[in-house]
């Protein structure tokens, strides 16, 4: 389970980014900054809520090369949740997004800083990458809030695609009014085509 995990190609690249920052503020190149760790990881939290609702539930663009983006990205997922190679982030997606984020933080900040929220996003990204993983795999976690988390996140593809929107954190849906309990909503027409 943990061995196809890794195998997946922008994975491999968060783990190497992680294991690079370590190493530099374990070499003292880079300083580590607490509270830059924290900003970068709440940033990632919000852009994942935000992207997944505003972004990849968006209507499809008049644009055949935008549209099939839009396709790989999410809405494909919806029509077959379960297959793996449509589950992650894929690196040419998120490579750029990490970098401008990146650079933002950089400009305001500064480098040392950056180096931290960077680190920050990337083990954000990695702890929602899992929690997704897991969620559409045929496994059942062990605790009682990894199995409430997994259903909470199938409940987005299989009862309604307007609601659930956190995939590894709920705390946003509960603040922008998408969390439902699990009998709260009728059965959505369509969950699995969105588009």
């Amino acid at each position: 389970m943990f061995l196809v995990f890794l195998r997946h190609g922008s994975i491999t690249a968060l783990i190497v980014g992680v294991v690079v920052v370590v190493l530099a503020f374990l070499s003292g190149a880079i300083a580590p900054m607490p509270l830059f760790i924290i900003l970068g990881a709440l940033m990632f939290y919000l852009s994942e809520y935000g992207m997944h609702r505003f972004a990849f539930h968006a209507p499809p663009v008049p644009w055949p090369w935008l549209r099939k983006m839009q396709h790989r990205l999410h809405y494909d997922h919806h029509v077959e949740p379960n297959r793996l190679d449509l589950l992650f982030l894929p690196l040419w997606f998120l490579a750029p997004n990490l970098a401008v984020a990146t650079g933002i933080f950089a400009l305001i900040f500064g480098a040392e800083a950056s180096a931290s929220a960077l680190f920050g996003m990337m083990l954000a990204i990695l702890h929602y990458e899992w929690v997704h993983y897991v969620a559409h795999i045929p496994y059942q976690p062990r605790t009682r809030f990894g199995r409430w988390i997994k259903q909470y996140h199938l409940r987005h593809h299989f009862i309604s695609e307007r609601h659930w929107f956190g995939v590894s954190n709920p705390t946003l849906d509960t603040v922008f009014g998408t969390f439902r309990g699990p009998d709260a909503t009728e059965k959505s027409a369509t969950v699995r085509k969105l588009y």
